[in-house]
């Protein structure tokens, strides 16, 4: 395909998929700006939604042609829809952002590191491009190997996720809900190397195609278990779950319900299923972008934290729908990881303005972010998942 005819396509996709009316809706006030973790880290005019707004708008009236470029300020984008959130007009501009990667993608305009992922995703059916075979890596050091790990049926799915599963780092998240699920007695199972990528990842890259493949598969293997229920660590994996597999895969998820862990936790304490014991320790909450503003997830975590004796916990100066991204969406650690360090950082330095010795998130992703820019700035201030924080609060209660 020629240069021409490439700036052709692209030209034509994108307004296929992205109306003038769309564009012609933001009126320019720049309250998206000020919300905006990439243009906050960048101050940059095509970095802020408006401008990307505009940069669509101009593609659309034929006064741009589309480039490498042009499609770098749309996959820099964190998606975390903070910019719809600030909106005075009321525009999705977060779902117009992910309609342009969309159309970007079939143009062929996809950023190479992108493309790598989706060969990942392709090929292994995870992020990490490792055999997915060794998604159960993570529970080999356990003193017990998890109970839902060898059964066929069960009431209740807990699907890991990719960071989950495959980063180390990220291990004791599934290992401290497998104990807690088991505390609590539910009656789970876990998908092993039959778990594939949930899809949000290609999604985000714009290839429907590959996230419909991906969603088509996971179905299929929760419907073979018979279970009722898939519960989720991973927000994005919520997200996906609870908002887009419908259109990618119809009804075929309708009697399964879906929930995150902090509403399952908040469900089984509420039930007088754990014994929590004590854990003396000063938190703060960042609410994850897929969770809070995008699902509307900001009670179940918090009621978790209040429950167990001795967490204090205070907010961060922007919390629930104000919360600054952590820069662990959007698929740009992959594309932009030099941008990502600029917004952990921010985040941190509102955790250190509380006053918290550690932040809480619900998010595998979100604590990799920000572990990493207290790793940076060596600073004391820790990060954890509320089902670690549960974990200890469970071991405590056995003493």
């Amino acid at each position: 395909m020629t240069d021409a005819v490439a700036v052709k396509d692209a030209q034509e996709t994108l307004a296929q998929l992205i109306s003038q009316d769309d564009t012609l809706k933001c009126i320019r006030c720049g309250l998206c700006s000020f919300t905006c973790p990439t243009y906050r880290a960048q101050l940059c005019e095509t970095e802020a939604p408006r401008g990307r707004i505009a940069l669509l708008r101009a593609v659309a009236e034929d006064k741009l042609d589309p480039s490498e470029l042009f499609a770098h300020k749309f996959f820099d984008c964190v998606l975390c829809a903070a910019c719809s959130t600030a909106c005075p007009g009321g525009m999705e501009v977060d779902k117009l952002l992910l309609e342009a990667r969309r159309g970007l993608h079939d143009a062929g305009l996809l950023p190479a590191p992108l493309q790598r992922l989706s060969a990942n995703l392709q090929t292994t059916h995870n992020i990490s491009g490792e055999d997915n075979a060794g998604r159960l890596t993570w529970c080999e050091n356990m003193a017990c190997r998890p109970q839902g790990a060898a059964k066929e049926q069960a009431e209740v799915v807990y699907f890991i996720g990719c960071v989950g599963s495959l980063f180390p780092t990220s291990y004791s998240i599934p290992q401290s809900f497998v104990t807690a699920l088991e505390a609590g007695g539910v009656d789970y199972a876990l998908l092993g190397g039959e778990e594939w990528c949930c899809g949000y990842p290609a999604l985000l890259a714009g290839d429907h195609a590959l996230a419909r493949e991906l969603a088509q598969h996971n179905v299929e293997a929760v419907r073979r278990l018979g279970a009722r229920r898939i519960v989720v660590t991973c927000p994005s994996c919520y997200h996906i779950f609870t908002h887009d597999y419908e259109h990618l895969v119809g009804d075929a998820l309708k009697d399964v319900e879906i929930v995150h862990s902090s509403e399952l936790l908040a469900e089984l304490i509420g039930a007088g299923k754990l014994k929590l014991g004590p854990v003396d320790m000063k938190v703060t909450y960042h609410d994850p972008c897929d969770l809070g503003r995008k699902s509307g997830l900001y009670e179940p975590p918090r009621s978790v934290m209040r429950a167990i004796p001795g967490v204090e916990l205070t907010e961060m100066a922007s919390h629930h729908a104000d919360s600054l991204c952590c820069g662990g969406g959007g698929n740009v650690e992959t594309n932009d990881p030099a941008l990502v360090e600029q917004m952990s950082a921010r985040r941190l330095a509102q955790a250190k303005d509380a006053g918290a010795q550690t932040i809480v998130t619900a998010c595998q992703q979100c604590k990799r972010t920000l572990l990493g820019a207290a790793r940076r700035e060596k600073s004391r201030v820790r990060t954890v998942d509320l089902v670690e924080l549960v974990s200890k609060s469970l071991e405590a209660g056995q003493n």
